[in-house]
């Protein structure tokens, strides 16, 4: 798992080249969306970085384990968000039943407490 992590960091790196929107991070909003173009070339990069360190050998052509990586990709990157939505909704419902007391907490800490139980249960590596 850990060589997989690594190997994507790095593509990602090497890979893009994105520069964060320039305004304020709200709770539950992700900064960086991936183009459908930059899948691509993460994809690209994974896939080549694994056949150049001999680290896989295609059982198919390179077109299908191209596409399967990018589905990964877009899968993982689907769940993310789902679990952004989820974390901001059970954020606001807390907050709501909190009433007056929820000016007291830090909101960012909360959603981040939040993000990470629910990711430990859905077994997504944030």
């Amino acid at each position: 798992m850990g060589v997989k992590l690594l190997l994507f960091q790095q593509c990602i790196v090497e890979c893009l080249s994105v520069e964060p929107p320039k305004r304020e991070r709200q709770p539950g909003r992700q900064l960086m969306r991936l183009k459908e173009d930059q899948i691509v070339k993460i994809a690209e990069k994974i896939l080549g970085d694994l056949s150049t360190a001999e680290l896989i050998e295609l059982k198919q052509d390179r077109l299908a384990a191209l596409n399967a990586i990018k589905s990964a990709i877009t899968d993982d990157i689907r769940g993310e968000e789902a679990l952004e939505k989820d974390a901001a909704r059970i954020l606001d419902q807390t907050l709501r039943g909190m009433g007056n007391t929820a000016t007291e907490i830090d909101q960012n800490k909360m959603l981040r407490m939040i993000k990470e139980k629910l990711a430990k249960e859905r077994k997504i590596v944030l």
